[in-house]
């Protein structure tokens, strides 16, 4: 059961009476309103005015005249007729005249003269006075949309009752170690003797740290579910508001809440939100909202004690941001790691959330984990979803393999742009680039495996695309790897120039990866000749995730030698994949012939490409016959014109 908490006052007890004010004056607005209306001496009357009464008087139509202070009141002989009513002119002194003359009967009504003022004035006013005790009531907690505009400093949390995650440990996959972490905290909710006869303290935080995507959230939810406790929900930017002030009260009404509701698990997501480094602002900078926030939050942690049952647990994507008080032990001190899922935890995660998707026979979890190499649970959790909903755009009647296969490609390369089409021309370059990307990986003996091959357009800029994933999961890499690596990226710029004998801009992405990867070999992993064994990256900016920023504390001269060392190694490498596709051209040509016919080249087809492609033991190796680059470029350059002109006709 999930409730919306908006804090403490007893707002239970406030809502009936406050409800009652109102419809009393509602009821006594209506009452007055009706009462007057049928006192009235202008109901039921026919208006007339007051030439018309008088001719009317003149005429002897009218048998009784009742005069009030603003209004005449005429009943007509005929008794079938209504009466009439006319608006009393005070100056005519030849209207009694009249009256005597005609013999008619006449009286003089007083008013109290409170009707009119009680009308016009008191009714407006009990209006008013209702409506401003409805929106007071409204705005201070009573529900509907506006219902947080006065309740600043109550907490935004949401509050699951024993049962209400629905999630456990078995929902949860690919982060055996954080489970393992976490089972303390179950087993100090569901036994607290167990540690309190021992002396053994609970630690006060847990912070969950980990990549987005990796199940931060679910595993505190899991920690809830399997616990039966309740469960405070809130993301740190809830925190967060343009009144100063009010995040330090949520952050107290919280904590008052949660130790009323221990044992419990009080969860903060996207700590970095309100935790961030007080120093990060600078003498003149820093935001004193977020800073009162996060001292109320470092005061509450340190008043509140866990013996009672209250668990926080936080989770954030950027723990370097962090404020060096809220990791100390006495606060958050114990860090789990929450990872990206190794091959093992990406079949598991598959397998949940399999469970509510259909799937064929042929489908093959252990393939579909290899395929999926850097893919966290959220990116598990959506290729299944996308291959389910690419099953039923087809009325299939389960998910087969070839479904999920296309979501990952999805997943990886964006959607097919069917409408995108090519010229010839550059039909062939893209044909060419991309098997050269794979021969150049196969020859290079690179880590990766090539699974797929397309020339179809996918995503914003992408003409084609290899799908590549590695042989095995891996954390360490060799300065050859690292080197096929680069060649494998300069495989289809190599392929370009010697058969067409020209490059184009197709290689921007695979040049900017290039880049960077010679670039870390040299500045920080010490894998250059003249620089060996050094690491010039110790200047960086440390962050857990983003991109790091170098501030280059060396001198110019060893700033150039880390550019001629690049620049060294991309050469290198690039004169080697040259004579690779010189080599292995008639390769190049075939794989290339098949992607034009087909655009997609896989499975058996690929592997028979690839398997006479001549490994890393002779990638440098070039046959007497084969010409050079620049006679490749005179000799295939006009042959590339005169089949493409073909093509074209």
């Amino acid at each position: 059961m999930l409730e919306d908490s908006k804090g403490t006052g007893g707002q239970e007890g406030l809502l009936p009476g406050g409800s009652r004010v109102i419809w009393l004056l509602v009821a006594l607005a209506v009452g007055l309103f009706a009462y007057f209306s049928l006192t009235s001496d202008t109901v039921g009357t026919k208006q007339l005015t007051w030439s018309e009464l008088k001719s009317k008087i003149a005429a002897g139509e009218v048998k009784k005249v009742i005069i009030a202070s603003d209004i005449v009141r005429a009943t007509p002989k005929d008794e079938a007729a209504e009466p009439w009513t006319a608006q009393r002119v005070t100056d005519d002194e030849t209207f009694v005249a009249l009256l005597d003359e005609q013999g008619i009967e006449y009286e003089a009504r007083h008013e109290s003269g409170c009707t009119g003022p009680l009308l016009v004035w008191v009714l407006p006013l009990l209006i008013l006075a209702g409506f401003w005790l409805w929106f007071f009531k409204r705005m201070s907690g009573g529900g509907g949309p506006g219902a947080q505009v006065m309740t600043f400093g109550k907490s935004k949390h949401r509050l699951y009752a024993e049962t209400g995650t629905g999630v456990n440990f078995t929902d949860v996959a690919g982060c055996d170690e954080a489970k393992e972490e976490l089972e303390e905290v179950v087993s100090f909710l569901k036994q607290p003797e167990r540690f309190h006869r021992l002396g053994g303290r609970i630690p006060k935080g847990v912070l969950l740290v980990g990549p987005p995507g990796t199940g931060k959230t679910l595993l505190a939810k899991a920690v809830a579910g399997e616990a039966g406790v309740p469960f405070f929900n809130i993301s740190g930017s809830d925190f967060v508001e343009m009144f100063v002030g009010v995040g330090a009260s949520r952050v107290r009404d919280l904590f008052k809440q949660a130790q009323a509701k221990a044992p419990c698990i009080v969860f903060i997501d996207e700590l970095d939100a309100i935790g961030k480094s007080r120093s990060a602002g600078g003498a003149m900078g820093g935001n004193d909202e977020r800073e009162q926030t996060l001292n109320a939050l470092l005061v509450e942690m340190d008043g509140f004690d866990t013996n009672g049952g209250v668990i926080l647990l936080a989770a954030t994507n950027r723990p370097e941001i962090l404020d060096p008080a809220l990791l100390r032990p006495g606060r958050f001190d114990r860090q789990v790691l929450v990872d990206g899922p190794d091959i093992a935890g990406r079949r598991a995660i598959l397998e949940i959330h399999g469970r509510k998707v259909k799937l064929s026979d042929d489908v093959d979890l252990d393939k579909l984990a290899a395929q999926t190499p850097g893919f966290v649970g959220a990116d598990l959790a959506n290729v299944m979803n996308e291959g389910a909903l690419l099953a039923g755009r087809h009325n299939k009647d389960a998910v087969e393999n070839i479904d999920l296969t296309e979501a990952i490609e999805r997943v990886v390369a964006g959607l097919e742009k069917k409408n995108r089409r090519l010229n010839p021309l550059e039909k062939r370059i893209v044909a060419y680039h991309e098997s050269g990307h794979a021969i150049a990986a196969k020859a290079l003996g690179a880590s990766e495996r090539t699974l797929k091959i397309s020339i179809i357009p996918r995503g914003i800029g992408a003409l084609g695309y290899n799908l590549q994933v590695p042989l095995e999961d891996r954390y360490l890499m060799t300065r050859t790897e690292l080197l096929a690596r680069i060649g494998a990226l300069l495989g289809g710029r190599a392929a370009e120039e010697v058969v067409f004998g020209e490059i184009t801009t197709g290689a921007a992405n695979d040049l900017s990866r290039v880049s960077d990867l010679a670039r870390r070999m040299v500045t920080e992993y010490g894998m250059s000749d003249v620089l060996p064994n050094l690491s010039l990256g110790g200047g960086r900016s440390p962050t857990f995730l983003g991109v790091q920023t170098p501030r280059n504390d060396f001198s110019e001269r060893t700033a150039e030698l880390v550019d001629v060392q690049v620049q060294k190694i991309v050469e290198e490498t690039y004169d080697t994949v040259v004579q690779v596709m010189q080599r292995e051209r008639e390769v190049l040509e075939e794989m290339s012939l098949f992607l034009l016919e087909h655009e997609v080249l896989e499975s058996e087809h690929l592997e028979s490409f690839l398997s006479r492609v001549h490994g890393p033991a002779s990638a440098t190796a070039v046959p007497a016959d084969v010409p050079t680059s620049q006679e490749t470029e005179e000799q295939t350059a006009p042959e590339a014109v005169q089949q493409a002109g073909e093509n074209e006709l």
